[in-house]
């Protein structure tokens, strides 16, 4: 029995970087439907009139979280039964994942200063698409649990972390270098600002009386109004309330780790990458017995080691043969010659 390892998936000649989980169908259509369902989450408000109040996701968040869950189990399934995921890319999510969990008190949100995010976004560079929405869920569910932060936002957070993950996975991969840096880092910006405006989609249209100084008329949500007419209601709300303090704290924290922290970081995950070699599968099979360079030949074989007795060279020859040094007493030229007999 011999194992012969299988050709890394998706790997390009000269490229910087190892496909270490591959998205195929059924996790294409689970990230989908996800996906779906987590628009849907954020924006029926402005489609479907809702009554602004207080305890609004204080009693959906618990269904939506339930829809969420399985759906996430649904796709890392997805991802092992095509091969996509294996026990190390399993191992390696949740060592990444404590490492999100442990980082993220560390800044506390405090002036947007968030150092988990761009963890995240080079994790999905180098992983893929999948991993990086997997991780992006399972961070934030981890750090929730680790600081007591389960609410009903929780949800709506590992969504959106979820597609930070997921969209960085997808960037162009021929970008190199210096390249590379740079645009990951405009990309840690931009879904900086875009992680702060649908966080605050999640409760903007169950606030009343939104008053922002500076800023005539309310800003709050108008049930049955237009959408457009919602949305830039919306718009101008998060950029006096979160575009110019935390979202702009998020971006420069993005920004500024990618810069300093990415090239050695992105270097050790791909060495991790390739050093785990994932994607290899270990193919076993029988090999003909006899076959050029097998070394467990049947006796006799050509190139064996192991000759039956009396073959040209063998040491084990029988007694009495050509060239013996064991002949029987009595025989020529033997030196142990038997006393002769009594004569008449």
């Amino acid at each position: 029995m011999s194992a012969t390892a299988a050709p890394l998936p998706r790997r390009r000649a000269g490229a910087n970087r190892v496909a270490a989980v591959r998205i195929g169908p059924r996790s294409t259509l689970a990230i989908a439907l996800v996906s779906l369902v987590g628009l849907a989450m954020f924006l029926w408000p402005l489609f479907i009139p809702a009554q602004p109040t207080v305890v609004q996701h204080t009693v959906d968040a618990p269904f939506v979280f339930m829809a969420v869950l399985p759906m996430l189990v649904l796709i890392v399934l997805a991802e092992i039964s095509e091969g996509g995921m294996d026990s190390k890319a399993l191992a390696m999510l949740g060592v990444l994942s404590a490492v999100n969990a442990a980082l993220r008190p560390l800044g506390a949100g405090t002036a947007g200063i968030e150092v988990v995010f761009f963890v995240m976004v080079l994790a999905g560079r180098v992983f893929g698409p999948g991993f990086g929405f997997v991780l992006g869920c399972t961070s934030m569910f981890a750090s929730a649990l680790l600081t007591a932060g389960v609410g009903p936002w929780l949800p709506f957070q590992m969504l959106t972390s979820a597609w930070i993950g997921l969209f960085a996975g997808l960037l162009p991969r021929r970008v190199t270098g210096k390249a590379e840096i740079a645009m990951l880092a405009v990309y840690g910006v931009v879904v900086a600002y875009l992680f702060g405006a649908l966080m605050n989609m999640w409760f903007w249209p169950f606030v009343t009386g939104v008053q922002v100084s500076g800023v005539e008329g309310s800003l709050g949500y108008e049930p049955g109004a237009p959408v457009l007419e919602n949305l830039h209601r919306f718009l101008i709300f998060t950029f006096f309330t979160s575009t110019l303090g935390w979202d702009t704290g998020r971006a420069i924290t993005n920004a500024v780790l990618i810069l300093l922290v990415g090239p050695a970081l992105l270097a050790t995950l791909r060495r991790a990458s390739r050093r785990a070699s994932f994607g290899v599968r270990g193919t076993f099979g029988t090999r003909d017995i006899g076959a050029p360079g097998d070394t467990s030949r049947p006796t006799g074989a050509p190139g064996g080691t192991s000759r039956p007795t009396g073959a040209p060279d063998d040491t084990s020859r029988p007694t009495g043969v050509p060239g013996d040094t064991s002949r029987p007493t009595g025989v020529p030229g033997d030196t142990s010659v038997t006393s002769p007999s009594k004569g008449p």
